[in-house]
Order: C-alpha cells, then sequence, then structure tokens
C-alpha cells in the first residue's frame, strides 16, 4: 500500500505555452507580408455586372493599360514597368508556346481612350491569343 501512495500519477496536461509563441511569430511574419502581396499598377476599372472565371482555367495573363496609356504585363521581372509593344507581343508569344489555353485578360482604366485599349488587344492577337477578355469591377451596390 505504502507502494502505491508513493507512485506519481501521469500528467495528463498538455503545455500549450510554446504553440502561442509560434502562432505569435507567425501571425507577425503574416501582418508584414500581407501587404507586400498586394503590388501591381493602379487603375481604375470600368464597372459592369459580368460572371467570374471559373477557378478549372489556368491563371490568366494579364496586360494593363493605365490612364497614361502605358502598357504592362504581369509576367517577367519587372511588373510594375512599362513595357513596349514589341516586348509585350513576345512575352506573350512566348508564355502562349509553353501554355496555349492560358486565358488573356485587358485592365483597362476607366479614364484611359477607348482606343489605346483596342490597340493593346491588336498587341495581343498578334502575340497569337486567340480570344481577349476584359476585366472589370462589380459595380457598388
Amino acid at each position: 500500500m505504502s507502494r502505491s501512495k508513493n507512485r506519481r500519477r501521469p500528467m495528463s496536461e498538455i503545455n500549450v505555452v510554446p504553440y502561442i509563441d509560434v502562432m505569435l511569430v507567425l501571425l507577425v511574419i503574416f501582418m508584414i507580408t500581407a501587404p507586400l502581396l498586394t503590388q501591381g499598377v493602379q487603375v481604375e476599372l470600368p464597372q459592369a455586372d459580368a460572371e467570374p472565371l471559373s477557378s478549372e482555367v489556368d491563371e490568366p495573363l494579364v496586360v494593363t493599360v493605365n490612364q497614361a496609356g502605358d502598357l504592362f504585363i504581369d509576367i517577367g521581372e519587372d511588373k510594375d514597368q512599362p513595357v513596349e509593344e514589341d516586348a509585350l507581343v513576345e512575352r506573350v508569344r512566348a508564355v502562349l508556346k509553353y501554355k496555349p489555353k492560358t486565358p488573356i485578360m485587358v485592365r483597362g482604366d476607366r479614364g484611359v481612350p477607348y482606343g489605346r485599349v483596342v490597340e493593346a488587344m491588336v498587341l495581343l492577337q498578334a502575340g497569337g491569343a486567340p480570344s481577349v477578355g476584359l476585366v472589370t469591377e462589380s459595380p457598388e451596390k
């Protein structure tokens, strides 16, 4: 009987302090990196009711036309630097060579003349794009 009294019972508690420390470190990391993930060219998209793309298709290649009429493409190293028209055609041609089913989208600022957006679409067609979609924002209700 004296033996059973001296025996220690197993501890059935979990020490959660290390998990809280890890969670707080991850929280700080995500708070710092989240604003860095949303970089891009500032454009004001026109508003229109449109159905979103299905998630089954590949990530689209997006060409942006800002208010000054400069062209930007979301592939390569300098996504926030304007590209020349011939460089745009070559990049689109290279992407479509390796992924022919890549959807091509154009983001045009609402203040840019429509003719410049059409010129961007013609350049994409010269790069081999079979069809081009337009990116819009949903109207505010």
